[in-house]
């Protein structure tokens, strides 16, 4: 049996797989985000007992012996922990807010492009970066007593294993790893005002970091891998390794990522290059701040279950006559394909006609149109895989083939826990499968009359956002 671990950011799993790929079970719980005023916050302890309960319920429900552990989870934001990698403070999540004074700062000042020139990060309010400098200035204390500071997946791998903090060469792509050599850029540090901090930021294991398990969760002396990030586990998952494909995750994050071997830190910056386990090869990210959460609030604003989706969807036609929506519900607001702090989501055309079948048509069309933004921004010219929650919904799947106008090989199941896998199996030496392990569950083919009307509403959907860019900025 092999197991991965996804520690999601609302959600933590665990999967074990047989040899041959094939899911034996699944265990799941939910995790608490907190937020007020800007502020996204997680209590580490509740997430790290989550993976510790996950883990104990699928060992217990597979009798067969556990021959290794991969562990993924998601990146960006920042979890100080002290030297036995227990929290300093809650963790601030990817999707904090905080900071954003300071990016628009650096967007203003230079800082921002300047480091994006060095290291094909774009900078957004819940990276590392900008988190760590709030946090100079405003819990100098907790930086103070923390002996690390590092990401969701390696809290989680020190506790299980007592190999104290380390990250991987994913994690740490944003926003201080220089892509070429694979290691921190100390003038990056140094840009954004941390080089009295430079301590913090945990060592980078280069391939990912290996140990056995102390026996919580897992039986001692398993042994376990500590990366990739979900968005490269992802990737692996679904077979993703080839430049030019890409991959869809239609998870709490919209994230649409190309595999590539080349390496350009020209034009806008946005984005990011992460660093994958094969040096000169690298997934052109673009992670737009929201996905399957836009829905999700849209869903409970209008008192809607998400098992009625697919029926209201089938209500309502292309276009949701007349409702439109730009998906950026973020407290701190969008990174890809450009990165807009301030901007917000905007729903118009709305009516005493308009029903909740409209609404909701509208916005998996609004967060369609986002991700086709996003997968030209990151060069798509192939394959294009589709993961994450998203995917349980066939019709919505339907229409983002349409919006996107290309075949959709549907990922299903437990992607970035498989992805963990595969990359501990390929660690540790262990011979499996990938062509069989990444195989899709289905295809799906657009329909011609509706692409070609959906890429005249994408025209429609880029001016409406050029418009909604200007008025935030005056």
């Amino acid at each position: 049996m092999y197991i991965g671990i996804d520690v999601g950011t609302s959600t933590v799993k665990a999967a074990a797989f047989a040899p041959t790929g094939h899911e034996l079970a699944v265990a799941a719980r939910p995790v608490t985000l907190t937020l007020h005023a800007g502020f996204v916050e997680q209590d580490m302890q509740e997430v790290y007992d989550a993976v510790v309960a996950v883990l104990d319920e699928v060992t217990a429900r597979i009798p067969e012996p556990v021959e290794l552990a991969g562990l993924t989870g998601q990146g960006d934001g920042v979890w100080l922990v002290d030297a036995q990698g227990r929290p300093v403070r809650p963790a601030a999540s990817w999707m904090d807010g905080r900071a954003h004074e300071l990016v628009d700062r650096w967007l203003a000042d230079g800082t921002f492009e300047a480091v994006f020139r060095r290291t094909g990060s774009a900078m957004f309010p819940g990276c590392p970066g900008p988190l760590l400098a709030w946090l100079d200035t405003h819990e100098p204390k907790a930086l103070d007593e923390a002996a690390a500071a590092v990401y969701c997946k390696d809290m989680v791998f020190h506790r299980l294993t007592g190999a104290g903090p380390r990250t991987d060469v994913s994690d740490a792509s944003m926003p201080f790893l220089d892509p070429r050599t694979r290691t921190y850029d100390n003038r990056v540090v140094e840009l954004l005002g941390l080089t009295h901090r430079r301590g913090l930021l945990a060592p980078v294991s280069d391939p990912v970091a290996t140990a056995d398990a102390l026996g919580e969760g897992l039986p001692p002396g398993t042994r376990v891998a500590n990366g990739p990030y979900d968005l490269p586990a992802c990737a692996l998952g679904a077979g993703v390794t080839t430049p030019g494909d890409g991959l869809l995750i239609v998870g709490t994050c919209l994230a649409s990522l190309v595999a590539t071997t080349d390496l350009d830190l020209t034009g806008e910056p946005a984005g990011l290059y992460i660093n994958t386990d094969r040096p000169g090869h690298w997934l052109r990210a673009m992670p737009a701040m929201v996905g399957t959460a836009a829905l999700d609030w849209v869903l409970s604003t209008t008192g809607v279950h998400h098992d009625e989706v697919d029926a209201l969807l089938a209500e309502t036609p292309p276009g949701a006559n007349g409702v439109r929506v730009l998906p950026y519900f973020a407290p701190s607001g969008e990174r890809a394909p450009f990165v807009e702090p301030r901007l917000r989501a905007e729903l118009t055309g709305v009516s005493l006609e308009s029903t909740k079948a409209d609404l909701i048509r509208a916005t998996c069309e609004g967060i369609g149109f986002a991700a086709r933004h996003c997968l030209e921004a990151a060069g798509l010219t192939g394959t294009l895989a589709v993961c994450g929650g998203g995917t349980r919904s066939p019709a919505w799947m339907r229409l983002l083939a349409d919006v996107l106008g290309r075949p959709l090989r549907v990922m299903e199941g437990e992607v970035g826990a498989r992805g963990a896998v595969l990359a501990a199996a390929e660690r540790y030496g262990q011979a499996l499968d990938a062509e069989e392990w990444t195989r899709p569950t289905a295809v799906i083919e657009p329909d011609a009359a509706r692409a070609a009307y959906y890429a005249e509403e994408y025209e429609e959907h880029l001016t409406r956002l050029s418009q909604a860019r200007e008025r935030v900025r005056a």
